[in-house]
């Protein structure tokens, strides 16, 4: 089986200010979602972090129209997925002259654009009518 090659085009941001397990609660709302949903999702998300997702996704379906010439209407997230970045450690003083450790992980995010594969809309045969009942003598007597 040969399988089609469907033109993709990828934004990255790296080292977000945030965890990495929670850019990807943000970024599994989007994966597979057309682009225009996608946005709406990300528009009305409450999540900190949204605002960055939504704004590498703009930067995805620009490179997708001016890069590649591709139709923004057909636009799906095929893929957006979270990577580890760097950690900041830190301290914070504690009782007694001890410290506590502090980390402040940051994470690198991808998104992938591409079009969607036109769907052939399947033709339903047309409904089959209830055949009526045929009395016979025997039932009508």
């Amino acid at each position: 089986m040969v399988k089609e090659q469907v033109k993709q085009v990828k934004a990255v941001a790296r080292t977000i200010r945030i965890s990495p397990q929670k850019l990807n609660l943000v970024a599994e709302t989007i994966r597979g979602l057309k682009v225009n949903k996608a946005l709406d999702q990300l528009t009305f998300s409450r999540k900190r972090v949204a605002g960055d997702v939504k704004k590498l996704l703009t930067s995805a379906i620009a490179n997708a129209e001016h890069n590649f010439g591709m139709d923004i209407d057909t636009l799906v997230v095929l893929e957006a997925y979270v990577g580890k970045a760097m950690v900041m450690k830190r301290w914070h003083a504690a009782a007694k002259g001890s410290g506590h450790r502090i980390m402040k992980p940051f994470s690198n995010l991808t998104i992938v654009v591409g079009e969607a594969k036109a769907e052939k809309k399947a033709k339903k045969a047309p409904a089959k009518k209830a055949a009526k009942k045929e009395t016979t003598k025997k039932e009508a007597a």
